[in-house]
C-alpha cells in the first residue's frame, strides 16, 4: 500500500474519531465533520443511518444483518479503540483520493479501509452507549439503550448483559452499571415494573435497589411483584460473590490437639516419603512404606457471638445491602450466632430474618434522620459474653456524639468492637472525621475500603 493511501486511510479514521468526541462532548452538529463522516462512511458502502444517534445499533442490525456479524467481538480485536487524532486539531474534510469500498456490507480487503470500517462501526457503538443525554427517559429509551449495551458488550467478546450483571466485574461492568442507573432514575420506574417483559430486561444495580426500596410501599400488584424479583436477582448474585469471599478467607490456625483424618484427601505424600527414606531398597529400586502420615486440617472453632448494627439512612444503602446479604452469610457457618439490628431514628431488630436477606430488605425504610443509640439500646442487650461476642458498627457516623461512650464502654468490656464506614465494593467512603479520630485513639480504626478487609476481620475473630 502506498504511503499516500496509508495516509488517506489514517485521516478518515481521525475524521471519525473527532466526530465521535465532538457528539460525546457536544450534542450540537459540527457540520464540517458530519459532512466528512457521511462521505466516508457511504465510500464505505456502510448504512448512513450509522451516524445518527437516535438510530439504535439494534434497529441497524435489523437491517444489515451482515454488521451484526463485524459488530460480535469488534472490541476484542484490539485495544486501541480510539486513538489519538493526528496533528491536534479536526481535519476539515475526508480526503477525497479514497477507492470507494465494495458496497456489500463486508469487510474491505486493503487493511487499511478495513481500519477506517472499524472506526466507523466502533464509534457507532461508543456514542450510543456513552452518550445518553439529559432530561427525562421513556420506557422506549431504556429499552433501546439496553439493547446497544447488548451490542456493546457482545463487541467486547461477553454476552449481551453479562457485564451489568456481573458483580464485582470490574470498572468497565460499574460504568456501565452506572449508566443503566442514570437512565432508571431519570424515568418513571412505576410503569417499567408494570411491564413483567419490560421489567425482565432491567439490570439488577445498587442504584435501582435503592429506587426499589424507597419507593416498595407505593407498589402493588405486578409491579410489587416485578420490584420483589429485582430485588432477589440481585441479593443473590452478590450473595455468591460475598460467600465465595468468605470461603477463600483465612479462618485460622490448625488445631493441634484434634488428630488428623485418615483419609486419602489429607494423605502428606511429601512427609511419608521422607519419613521412609530408611526404608529405600536399592536391589529392588523400590521405597517400602511403613507409615503413612496425614495433614492436620482441623482448626479452632469458638462458638461465638455476631451483631451487627446498620446505619440504614439514606446515605447508607450499599452498607443495608450488602451487610444484611453478610450477615445472612455468617449466620449459615457453625457454631456462629448472628442477630442483626437497622436503625435510623428509629431501631428495628431483624435477627428472626436475618437468615433471609430479601426478607430483611422489604422490612427497611431507608432515609430519616440517624440516632445511634436507639441502636445501642436494642444492640447492648444481646451481649452475654463480652470477649465472645463481635459487634460490627456499620455507618457514616454523622451521629450523636453520645454514642462514643457507649463505643468505649464496649471496648473496655472484651467485646471486639468493629466499626466500619464503607462496605461497598468500591470502597469509597465519607466519615465523621471526629469520630474517625476517637475511634482511632480508641484503638478500633474504623475499617474503609473494599468489603473483603471487614470478610477478613470477622473469620479472624470468629476462626
Amino acid at each position: 500500500m502506498s504511503d499516500s493511501r496509508i495516509s488517506a486511510d489514517e485521516n478518515r479514521r481521525q475524521v471519525l474519531y473527532w466526530r465521535l468526541l465532538a457528539r460525546l462532548f457536544d450534542n450540537d452538529e459540527q457540520p464540517s465533520l458530519e459532512a466528512a463522516s457521511m462521505a466516508i462512511v457511504g465510500d464505505l458502502g456502510l448504512p448512513p443511518a450509522l451516524l445518527d444517534p437516535a438510530v439504535s445499533v439494534d434497529n441497524i442490525v435489523q437491517r444489515f444483518p451482515d454488521l451484526g456479524v463485524e459488530l460480535r467481538g469488534l472490541l476484542a480485536q484490539k485495544d486501541d479503540v480510539a486513538p489519538a487524532p493526528v496533528g491536534g486539531h479536526p481535519p476539515d474534510e475526508a480526503e477525497d483520493d479514497a477507492a470507494p469500498a465494495p458496497a456489500d456490507g463486508h469487510s474491505p480487503e486493503r487493511a487499511g479501509e478495513a481500519e477506517v470500517r472499524r472506526a466507523a462501526l466502533v464509534s457507532k457503538l461508543l456514542l450510543n452507549v456513552f452518550s445518553t443525554g439529559t432530561g427525562n427517559v421513556s420506557a422506549t429509551d431504556l429499552a433501546r439503550w439496553q439493547q446497544d449495551a447488548g451490542w456493546f458488550e457482545q463487541a467486547l467478546g461477553a454476552e449481551p448483559g453479562q457485564l451489568r450483571s456481573h458483580p464485582g466485574g470490574g470498572e468497565l461492568a460499574g460504568v456501565l452499571a452506572g449508566l443503566e442507573g442514570d437512565l432508571v432514575r431519570r424515568m418513571r420506574l412505576r410503569e417499567v415494573l408494570a411491564d413483567s417483559a419490560l421489567a425482565a430486561r432491567l439490570t439488577p444495580s445498587m442504584s435501582l435497589i435503592e429506587q426499589l426500596l424507597r419507593d416498595k410501599a407505593n407498589l402493588s400488584g405486578v409491579a410489587l411483584a416485578n420490584a420483589k424479583a429485582l430485588i432477589r436477582r440481585f441479593v443473590e448474585e452478590v450473595a455468591e460473590v460475598l460467600r465465595t469471599q468468605v470461603e477463600k478467607t483465612s479462618v485460622g490456625v490448625i488445631d493441634r490437639s484434634v488428630p488428623p483424618k485418615r483419609v486419602f484427601r489429607n494423605l502428606d505424600v511429601e512427609r511419608t516419603i521422607w519419613k521412609n527414606l530408611t526404608n529405600w531398597s536399592p536391589e529392588d529400586q523400590r521405597l517400602y512404606v511403613d507409615r503413612l502420615y496425614y495433614r492436620q486440617t482441623a482448626r479452632r472453632t469458638t462458638p461465638a457471638r455476631l451483631i451487627v448494627v446498620v446505619d440504614q439512612s439514606g446515605s447508607m444503602v450499599d452498607a443495608m445491602v450488602n451487610c444484611t446479604i453478610l450477615a445472612s452469610i455468617f449466620a449459615g457457618l457453625p457454631k456462629v450466632d448472628v442477630h442483626l439490628v437497622a436503625y435510623d431514628t428509629r431501631a428495628l431488630d431483624l435477627t428472626p430474618w436475618v437468615h433471609d436477606p430479601f426478607e430483611v430488605l422489604l422490612r427497611t425504610t431507608l432515609g430519616g434522620g440517624t440516632n445511634g443509640t436507639v441502636a445501642m439500646a436494642v444492640a447492648r442487650p444481646k451481649i452475654a459474653d463480652p470477649r465472645n461476642t463481635v459487634m460490627v458498627w456499620i455507618s457514616d457516623f454523622y451521629d450523636n456524639r453520645a454514642l462514643i461512650t457507649d463505643f468505649e464502654a464496649l471496648h473496655r468490656s472484651g467485646v471486639k468492637f468493629i466499626p466500619v464506614g464503607s462496605v461497598n465494593s468500591s470502597g469509597h467512603q465519607s466519615v465523621d472525621p471526629w469520630f474517625r479520630q476517637k475511634l482511632k485513639d480508641l484503638g478500633t480504626p474504623v475499617i474503609s475500603g473494599h468489603i473483603r478487609k471487614l470478610v477478613f476481620e470477622l473469620k479472624n475473630f470468629l476462626a
